[in-house]
């Protein structure tokens, strides 16, 4: 499937709330008003050994790995938005994402202002009443203004991994049990190192203080009991492509002097000429310095290895700005 991608790195990604541009989406709606609107997904599977999967389209990777591991061979999940380089903020979809959506039987979408300016339109081209949807925004009771980058919040994880399992049970109650055995073994094994290391590192620098880019960091600082001193204002602002203040900028720049965080944490898929400069300044006054994505990075990575390797580094650079 062609991607159409947006390298993010060194540029300003386009406000959330912003239309996609109409080229991408419209040829995309125009098609499914054309010949793809009226195309039912397929019935879900009823029993185990009927050969059907339940077909899964998830917007983004980070949630389709969760579904794809949660369902196991009972589904077949695709993933909208897989690769590094684009940004979900601003994606603009094509013909083929649009087909793939109208075969759903279930589509996760994450909402908040993340994905909501195509991926609702490309549900309501393809109009079905027995495809089942899930927004994560309604999952977490959160709407658009909220922090959208709930995969990086441990209580919202388990949230979804909680409503992605009832939907697979609701979709094919034969095979309930075997949906809440694999969400037995994702949650205690597959889970078990994720939980570890977040457990682990807010029991050893919880209140400790750091700083951030942009406000993908705020949710897992809150899961890790982190202190953000960065404005989130400034996080917000370079989140969604907003100018920054220069009142931000010099609140930023005075803590990073004086050593008042311990850490600071970026978004290497969004690094802005503000970032950059933060990033330097810190680094000259010897503070640790450790990234995030917003996407899976390296994109055949599963959810869990790509939160794992993350934390390692939080927890190294911790560490090292700690000395325990």
């Amino acid at each position: 499937m062609v991607r159409v991608t947006k390298t993010r790195v060194t540029k300003t990604r386009a406000i959330k709330t912003t239309a996609v541009r109409g080229s991408a989406l419209g040829a995309a709606v125009a098609l499914l008003a054309a010949g793809c609107a009226t195309t039912a997904p397929a019935a879900a599977a009823g029993a185990s050994g009927s050969g059907t999967k339940i077909t899964v389209v998830v917007a983004e990777n980070f949630w389709g790995s969760i579904a794809a591991q949660l369902g196991g061979d009972h589904v077949t999940e695709t993933s909208i938005i897989d690769n590094p380089d684009t940004d979900p903020h601003s994606y603009e979809p094509t013909s083929a994402d649009a087909r793939t959506i109208a075969g759903a039987q279930l589509f996760i979408q994450n909402g908040i202002g993340y994905d909501s300016s195509w991926a609702p339109k490309l549900l309501a081209a393809s109009p079905n009443s027995a495809r089942a949807v899930i927004t994560v925004g309604d999952v977490v009771g959160l709407k658009d203004g909220d922090n959208p980058h709930q995969w990086y919040s441990h209580a919202s994880v388990y949230k979804v991994i909680d409503a992605i399992s009832a939907a697979y049970q609701k979709a094919d109650p034969t095979d309930a049990t075997y949906f809440a055995a694999q969400k037995a073994i994702f949650e205690n094994q597959t889970l078990a190192q994720y939980n570890k290391l977040e457990t682990d590192i807010k029991a050893t620098y919880a209140g400790t203080p750091i700083g951030a880019s942009e406000s993908i960091v705020s949710p897992l600082a809150d899961s890790l009991g982190l202190t953000m001193l960065t404005p989130y204002s400034f996080l917000k602002a370079i989140s969604e492509g907003t100018d920054v203040t220069a009142a931000d900028k010099s609140t930023i720049d005075q803590q990073i002097k004086s050593k008042a965080i311990k850490v600071y944490v970026y978004n290497s898929q969004n690094s802005t000429p503000d970032v950059a400069a933060q990033v330097a300044e810190a680094k000259a006054a010897g503070i640790p310095v450790t990234t995030v994505t917003e996407t899976l990075s390296p994109a055949g990575d599963s959810f869990e290895q790509w939160q794992v390797a993350q934390l390692q580094n939080l927890e190294a650079a911790l560490a090292q700005a700690t000395g325990h």
